[in-house]
């Protein structure tokens, strides 16, 4: 039988009991249950209810999916369905439906068994050809955590899910849901978690950490290992634990750390404890670092790692992330016959290096005006100075990308059809960082009107003069606008000449 507007109503009741702050903005789904009509059915356009499955793997990652209809990346979730038993079930349930995870592989974070950890309103745009008008989503998420052991293979609703994405808490794209995770404590989780580091240079060397040979006071002692640590109570997410062991064990920072994958390892009672592992790209000299934890930091090239006291899970590590490079540098030197000592020379500034793409919207109204955006004062990168909308590009087309990020940071609707490559510029900031490739596309047509979605990362829209533009501009983006206007395709700047 349908959802009941009792234990739809008892169970926001609950939730305000934790959150009475929350009251005021959950007025207009509380005003729904005064109206005499099904508030868990689809076709109540006056604003029906959803749910949400927000689901936490060991390592304190985020579920996260693509949303074909919307091209939004949101937590899994959708509409009740009349053979739910409870809110929480068809979260589950659609949980299991648009990734193929069942419902076996997670459990009920604790303390939020029946309550959502979380109730957000937001508007649903209409869809004229199925005969839907604009309307609200009352959605309650509900909290859950992966097995550490779960087998929980992905098989996609293909018709209406692009892809997943496992994403660290502070890039929630809920501001709200990512608030409440943030302030969730280690104490609170169910799983403890490592993070390491796994360091190369342009050689395809590894940078590992011969420990203390302490045996009954830390783990593999006298191994050689990757720099990291377990995470701390002040730590939010598993890259800043990773940042801080790195800047504790050796006083060492890495501008660029990538997730490479998850390993387990087994603590002295038998227990496995997930390894989040970061890759990054470092050409330092190891001596230098001051090195405050085990013995020494040495490069070794993947050849040597049997010639090592080192665990046979470090090695197979290193070896598949030496594999997934584009170009091994260390084996194209084994290939060309230099000696060991010719092998470990100061790195060339040559060496393959991956390249991060930058998808930019360029969007001019008929009078020749350019949407600019006025970047927050907090932000990392350019703050308090004009960008055109633009994002990283992720497991996804440049095109998908460009589409999301449009409806994500302004509302706009772009349709894939009316999107054209103007201009490609290949930056950098500053010598020795890594290159950029900025992409950028003007959108021939589109709908809406450009609205703050993300006033933590853009304080401001603005359409300008191309022949006026701001002083604080982001320089490639200056030089971009000017190229387009002059109907060129390819630029570079910040290059050594």
């Amino acid at each position: 039988m349908p959802l009941s507007h009792d234990h739809i109503r008892t169970t926001v009741d609950t939730y305000l009991a934790r959150h009475p702050h929350e009251r005021e903005q959950l007025g207009v789904f509380l005003a729904a249950f005064d109206r005499p009509t099904d508030i868990a059915s689809r076709s109540t356009f006056t604003g029906h209810v959803t749910c949400g499955a927000i689901v936490v793997d060991p390592l304190g990652r985020v579920l996260h999916v693509l949303h074909l209809a919307s091209g939004k990346v949101l937590a899994p979730g959708g509409h009740a369905e009349p053979a739910d038993e409870s809110l929480a079930a068809a979260a589950l349930r659609e949980l299991h439906e648009e990734t193929g995870i069942p419902p076996q592989a997670v459990a009920p974070w604790p303390g939020y068994e029946t309550v959502p950890f979380d109730i957000d309103i937001h508007d649903i745009d209409a869809h004229p050809g199925k005969g839907e008008p604009g309307h609200q989503h009352f959605d309650l998420r509900f909290l859950f955590r992966l097995h550490t052991a779960a087998e929980a293979p992905v098989v996609l609703q293909e018709e209406e899910v692009g892809g997943i994405e496992w994403r660290p808490v502070d890039r929630v794209t809920s501001p709200s849901l990512r608030e409440k995770l943030l302030k969730l404590t280690p104490e609170t989780e169910p799983e403890r978690a490592n993070a390491s580091a796994l360091i190369y240079n342009d050689r395809g060397e590894y940078l590992l950490h011969l420990r203390d040979y302490f045996p009954d006071q830390i783990w593999e002692p006298g191994m050689w290992s990757l720099l990291g640590g377990g995470r701390e109570p002040q730590d939010a997410t598993l890259e800043h634990t990773v940042r801080r062991e790195l800047a504790e064990e050796a006083d060492l920072d890495i501008a660029d750390l990538t997730p490479f994958g998850t390993e387990y390892a087994s603590d002295d009672t038998g227990a496995g404890v997930p390894i989040a592992i970061y890759a990054g790209r470092w050409n330092g000299d190891p001596r230098e670092l001051r090195l405050t934890e085990g013995v020494m930091l040495a490069w070794f090239a993947p050849d040597d790692l049997h010639r090592l006291r080192i665990a046979d899970t470090t090695s197979d590590l290193v070896r598949r992330h030496a594999a997934s490079l584009p170009a091994n540098a260390s084996s194209t030197a084994s290939q060309s016959g230099l000696s060991s000592h010719e092998e470990r020379r100061p790195a060339s500034p040559h060496g393959t290096v991956l390249n991060v793409i930058g998808v930019h919207l360029y969007l001019e109204r008929p009078d020749g005006t350019v949407l600019l955006g006025l970047r927050h004062p907090d932000s990392a990168f350019a703050p308090s100075t004009w960008h055109v909308l633009a994002g990283h590009c992720e497991q996804e087309s440049a095109i998908t990308c460009l589409i999301r990020e449009a409806r994500e940071e302004a509302g706009l609707r772009i349709e894939r059809q009316d999107v054209e490559l103007v201009h490609v510029v290949h930056h950098i900031d500053r010598a020795g960082d890594r290159p950029r490739v900025g992409l950028f596309f003007r959108a021939r047509a589109w709908s809406g009107e450009p609205e703050l979605r993300e006033p933590d990362k853009c304080t401001q829209w603005k359409f300008w003069d191309p022949a006026a533009l701001p002083d604080n501009l982001v320089f490639y983006t200056r030089q971009a606008i000017a190229k387009i206007q002059n109907g060129d395709l390819y630029s570079e700047t910040g290059w050594p000449a």
